[in-house]
């Protein structure tokens, strides 16, 4: 094991609660009212990064609750960087559309 796989869990379930439900909800149509009034034009690219992190979570939490491999976990590793990385853009995507769409 890599770790404490309790750790692991609860990480993998405060990812979910924070990051793919929201996500979701506003992939949905459901917008937080106080996100109505502050970011008008990137919502889908902010939903669409949280979906990202949440990937980057999975892939490197999975292997490790798994057993797998040293190697295996490296990869995922680096695929998990992959996704902070695009995430990363699109976070940076929908300030620039927020801010050409508040004036």
């Amino acid at each position: 094991m890599h770790g404490n796989p309790l750790y692991h869990w609860i990480a993998l379930a405060a990812a979910g609660v924070l990051m793919l439900l929201p996500a979701i909800a506003i992939l949905r149509g459901w917008v937080p009212p106080w996100m109505r009034r502050r970011y008008t034009g990137g919502l889908r690219s902010r939903a669409y990064a949280l979906l990202c992190l949440f990937g980057g979570m999975v892939a490197n939490g999975v292997p490790r609750l798994a057993n797998a491999s040293y190697d295996v976990v490296m990869v995922a590793g680096l695929v998990g960087i992959g996704f902070y990385g695009l995430a990363a853009v699109l976070f940076v995507l929908s300030a620039i559309k927020d801010s050409r769409a508040s004036g």
